[in-house]
């Protein structure tokens, strides 16, 4: 087999062509899913190093087990307040960067 038939290409070339390229409709989609599963996973691994259940993490925070087992499982219609309710029951710092125009705005 001939070695020019595989080719190293980087992972946003795959994502640009799989996807689409930066600012089209499917990519934010995608970039804004990756964001939320991000996020879930935060909250998942901070819980355990804490060494909490769900459904005592739920207690703290005055949801149900099932509300802080959907928010760590990406469910994309949690609440902010909720979600910042969570970290903020867990001990956890959470900063914002909001960009307008590709320019940072302070909050």
């Amino acid at each position: 087999m001939s070695e020019d038939k595989f080719k190293t290409v980087s992972l946003e070339f795959m994502i640009d062509k799989h996807i689409g390229k930066i600012g089209t409709p499917r990519r934010d989609a995608f970039e804004n899913e990756l964001r939320i599963d991000l996020l879930g996973e935060a909250i998942k691994q901070a819980r355990k190093e804490q060494n909490l259940t769900q459904e005592q993490l739920g207690e703290l925070v005055g949801v149900q087990k099932a509300q802080i087992s959907k928010i760590e499982n990406s469910v994309k219609n949690a609440r902010l307040e909720t979600i910042l309710k969570v970290f903020d029951a867990l001990g956890a710092k959470v900063n914002f960067n909001v960009e307008l125009n590709n320019k940072k705005l302070a909050i």
